[in-house]
């Protein structure tokens, strides 16, 4: 799904607001093209109240974003595949979230989200992934979210 500039932007625009607004914390993050890894927290609301209506706006607006897009090539597809029941399943179901209890443990966690990319082939080093927080962690560019520190 996220293979499009246009899908990429809705989910990050989704997630500063929730920086903003809800109080959501980024630590660590990466994109690809079918599943999103963060290392999370909340200074302020729920943080599984934060990621259901996260998740739920983004279906939402990704689903619109599908149908209104006249260059999706792969239009009739996606609309049939996502909506079920005259519900939109985007998601897969749950939430898959571990709480993050050692510095060893978080380092773990840092290390498997941002070798994603080089698993996948994507990349030769995990620092040349543009959608991810590996290059601001390791001091090469700016990452597209706010990290927190």
């Amino acid at each position: 799904m996220f293979t499009r500039k246009e899908y990429i932007d809705i989910l990050l625009e989704s997630i500063r607001f929730c920086q903003a607004t809800k109080g959501l914390q980024v630590y660590a993050w990466v994109l690809m093209s079918n599943h999103i890894h963060m290392i999370v927290s909340t200074n302020k609301d729920s943080l599984s109240d934060i990621i259901r209506d996260f998740k739920k706006y983004i279906s939402k607006k990704i689903f619109e974003a599908i149908k209104d897009n006249p260059r999706e090539s792969r239009k009739s597809w996606l609309l049939w595949l996502l909506k079920k029941e005259d519900k939109i399943w985007f998601w897969k179901e749950g939430y898959h979230g571990e709480e993050i209890f050692s510095q060893e443990f978080f380092d773990t966690k840092l290390n498997y989200i941002h070798l994603n990319p080089v698993r996948a082939g994507l990349v030769e080093k995990e620092e040349e992934f543009l959608y991810s927080s590996c290059g601001e962690i390791y001091g090469v560019r700016k990452s597209l979210l706010e990290l927190a520190v």
